[in-house]
């Protein structure tokens, strides 16, 4: 599938896609670290630009379309227009370009409290807004540790495609392929067993970014400040999406530090050679809004089955 990617972040996503065997036709992101880091491991498909600069015309045919969108817009005061609202210029282009270029396909990805908006009419008004489109759209709440990621992370999947491919979606969501009790499947990968072959901070070594926060951990009952429990997956690694506000790491289940650059990106499935670039709390911000690179090979494959049917 030749994929175009918008508000790709540092390429966790598209990586995945891309080892999977798809192939990325152009990608873009206003944020320049990000763009230097996916030019660096990921490819130079991408482009770094604000998205009201770019002209949807300008942007090559593809066979899927995938990314995330903000939902700063989306309220129970702010129902009946979203389309339009000013706040969710991300997610009006990306509905534009899904309308105007109708690929085959879409593949968006949410945080869960998207469900719960507005009593749920937030994403009865979404999946409207994409049939109006041409799409059939359905969507799934999943969690990436039911699928041998090291994290608690839970995120709202949107699937799309376009009506004249038929009523039935071709697109199946991939089978979970780990449990939390082990009865069954694998048990969770916990975050000890995902780190504890990278090195420490401050260890001799020619692992990339084996650094990070020097912030000290004290235990509290709220974000960022929980024990990490090293028999279970990690906690949701978090991102600054703003720009703005200290690094937000996550404690080590040592309970002595924070983890570092490589471990959280390790918890993200990112690959051991990968290297982020900018600033401390922009690598940490990268790794966070990323889409963990493994779940985006799985997504990938299943793209590359439905892509034979149109061989």
């Amino acid at each position: 599938m030749e994929i175009i990617s918008l508000f790709s972040g540092a390429g966790g996503l598209d990586l995945g896609l891309k080892l999977a065997g798809n192939r990325i036709v152009w990608a873009n992101d206003i944020d320049r670290d990000a763009v230097a880091t996916y030019r660096l491991n990921v490819g130079n498909e991408i482009t770094c630009a604000d998205i009201r600069d770019v002209a949807i015309g300008d942007i090559p045919d593809g066979d899927v379309v995938v990314g995330g969108f903000p939902c700063q817009g989306f309220s129970r005061a702010n129902l009946r227009r979203k389309v339009d609202d000013e706040r969710n210029a991300m997610y009006r282009f990306f509905y534009e370009v899904i309308r105007v270029k109708q690929p085959r396909f879409f593949i968006a990805e949410n945080v869960k409290g998207i469900l719960s908006l507005g009593h749920g009419a937030v994403v009865r008004q979404i999946m409207a807004d994409f049939g109006c489109a041409g799409y059939h759209v359905v969507h799934r709440k999943v969690n990436m540790a039911d699928y041998g990621i090291p994290q608690h992370r839970e995120r709202v999947i949107f699937v799309g495609q376009r009506v004249d491919l038929g009523e039935k979606m071709l697109f199946e969501f991939p089978v979970s392929t780990h449990c939390r009790d082990g009865i069954g499947k694998p048990k969770w990968v916990s975050i000890k067993e995902a780190i504890e072959g990278c090195p420490a901070p401050g260890d001799t070594t020619n692992d990339p970014n084996n650094y990070g926060s020097a912030y000290k951990f004290v235990t509290r009952n709220f974000t960022a400040h929980r024990v990490t429990d090293p028999e279970k997956p990690s906690p949701t690694i978090l991102a600054r999406g703003n720009g703005k506000g200290g690094v937000c790491a996550i404690p080590h289940y040592n309970g002595e530090r924070r983890l570092t650059i490589r471990e959280s990106a390790t918890v993200q499935t990112f690959p051991p050679d990968f290297v982020f670039t900018g600033k401390m709390g922009s690598c940490y911000r990268q790794i966070g809004n990323a889409v963990p690179v493994e779940f985006g090979r799985i997504l990938g494959e299943e793209l590359i089955r439905i892509g034979k049917l149109f061989l």
